[in-house]
């Protein structure tokens, strides 16, 4: 297990394979860690080196504020440092996505290629994902507008209330619901309400990157679930037309997740992307 100190916060740090390096954020903040994008990746370890890591105030990460975007990037930038390495592929996956663009807007000269994974670049399609939700309110008739408020507003509260919140809109996030796959995820998760709170009360209000994103030259692939829910294959269309020459590619059989919904189709597409634009790693 490693830890490594960063800005004043101990993180809890993978590292897989070795070469270039692939630096994959997870999303949820307070509730996503490492162990997602460390899975999903795992395959490409055989070439590259991937690095994955639970943010500050998230997982097995110390808890200690602000948890704010420019303290991520910070935070990210620092690991990089840490590590010695000059340039690097950065991912982001749902809110991680947020912190990737960020990331690269702020270092450009630190990022060869982004990779982002159902996210988006603004609040735009907020009021979609609301409605994507209800219309499955007469499968899960706790899904209210009330819950989706104060989740999207930052006013869990409580770890056990977000715990509870998360439990009532986790079928949501998979093509096809899978009870067993939800405890499992469920009995596995780390709640921290305080993180959520803050990013989602602090952040998201003002947070809206589309007309910057014309700033972005590297090579950027995007990949997003047909069915996707809450960052809907909308989101990820504004992003590909703002950012010049993206790629994006569609997985038909996935919902939020096409990284663990439809992995080898997940790994070709980043391989193949990476080794198309000159990152084809040590094999």
């Amino acid at each position: 297990m490693l830890f490594v100190k960063v800005n004043g916060a101990r993180l809890r740090v993978d590292v897989q394979g070795r070469g270039r390096a692939i630096y994959a954020h997870h999303g949820a903040p307070g509730l996503g860690t490492h162990a997602t994008p460390k899975r999903a990746f795992a395959p490409l370890a055989d070439a590259y080196r991937i690095v994955t890591w639970d943010a500050r105030g998230s997982g097995e990460s110390d808890a200690i504020p602000p948890y704010s975007h420019d303290q991520w990037v910070a935070d990210l930038d620092g690991l990089r440092s840490h590590f010695g390495d000059e340039q690097i592929v950065v991912k982001g996956g749902s809110y991680g996505g947020y912190v990737a663009l960020e990331y690269v807007l702020a270092h450009p000269e630190r990022v060869s290629h982004l990779i982002l994974r159902d996210t988006s670049a603004s609040r735009h399609f907020e009021a979609l994902a609301r409605r994507n939700a209800l219309e499955r309110a007469n499968e899960f008739p706790d899904i209210t507008e009330e819950l989706l408020d104060t989740l999207f507003e930052g006013r869990v509260g409580s770890d056990e209330a977000f715990r509870a919140a998360y439990a009532t809109i986790a079928p949501l996030y998979d093509a096809h619901a899978d009870p067993e796959k939800v405890r499992a995820r469920l009995a596995a998760a780390t709640f921290r309400a305080e993180t959520h709170d803050q990013a989602f009360s602090r952040n998201l209000p003002g947070y809206d990157l589309t007309g910057r994103l014309h700033e972005i030259r590297v090579p950027t692939l995007i990949v997003v679930g047909r069915h996707d829910w809450i960052t809907p294959v909308a989101a990820a269309e504004e992003i590909a037309a703002g950012i010049a020459h993206a790629e994006l590619v569609i997985f038909e059989e996935s919902g939020h997740s096409p990284q663990l919904e439809e992995n080898e189709k997940f790994v070709a597409t980043v391989r193949d992307f990476l080794v198309r634009h000159e990152a084809p790693g040590t094999i």
